[in-house]
């Protein structure tokens, strides 16, 4: 399957099974300093029934890769980007939507650091147009302008996970997102991994396992 032009640069992961469209769609979303590349090793994790599209962040970071924003400190983006980022977030999956044989019913992110910042990002403003995010050593952008749709999250389901010594964004973070996402009616499940700013093979293993549930028996 060919990209398409949209709003933001991607790749498609090889399909893991011949089954025709509409198909369950994950789209990854990478961290500081990466590229649309960085993720797709989990598609061998993955159920083969999904579309994997792994997207790059818009902005050149200066040492290399590229990012969704820069940072006035954690838990802070620079405004004005991350504006810009979500923005075309929101306009690249309604691309995705329009483009590729995608189940509508069943569209998913998966964000790792800054990638999970921006899934949460899209996932609380626009919880209608997704099914369930993974979001893996991020935080929930509480310090911008995005006006969250907390009343509007029943059924929606959220993969927390975070290592204990993560030493980028600290497990307070995700321990907050926990939080706010323990007082709605979000299906919520929240893990703590031994490890620092990474995936394990445990979390690949879990977030694998929570995923396929996730996607049913269609």
């Amino acid at each position: 399957m060919e990209s398409v032009k949209s709003s933001l640069f991607h790749s498609i992961a090889p399909m893991g099974s011949d089954a025709t469209g509409p198909h369950p769609t994950l789209i990854l979303l990478h961290g500081r300093g990466a590229n649309e590349s960085d993720l797709l090793g989990l598609t061998s994790y993955l159920d083969p029934r999904l579309l994997v599209i792994a997207v790059r962040a818009p902005l050149a970071f200066q040492y290399g890769g590229y990012t969704w924003y820069e940072m006035l400190s954690v838990g802070a983006p620079e405004p004005a980007q991350f504006t810009e980022s979500y923005a075309r977030l929101v306009q690249f999956v309604d691309d995705v939507r329009r483009h590729y044989p995608v189940d509508p019913e069943r569209l998913f992110l998966l964000g790792f650091s800054m990638g999970a910042v921006m899934s949460y990002a899209y996932a609380l403003t626009k919880p209608e147009s997704v099914h369930s995010i993974i979001a893996h050593s991020g935080y929930i952008p509480e310090d911008t302008p995005l006006v969250f749709q907390w009343n509007k999250l029943q059924g929606k389901g959220f993969f927390v996970a975070h290592g204990e010594f993560d030493p980028v964004i600290g497990v307070p973070f995700a321990r907050r997102a926990k939080e706010l996402l323990s007082e709605t009616k979000a299906d919520l499940e929240y893990k703590e991994y031994p490890i620092p700013h990474t995936m394990s093979e445990e979390s690949v293993t879990d977030l694998s396992s929570w995923l396929r549930t996730r996607m049913g028996d269609h």
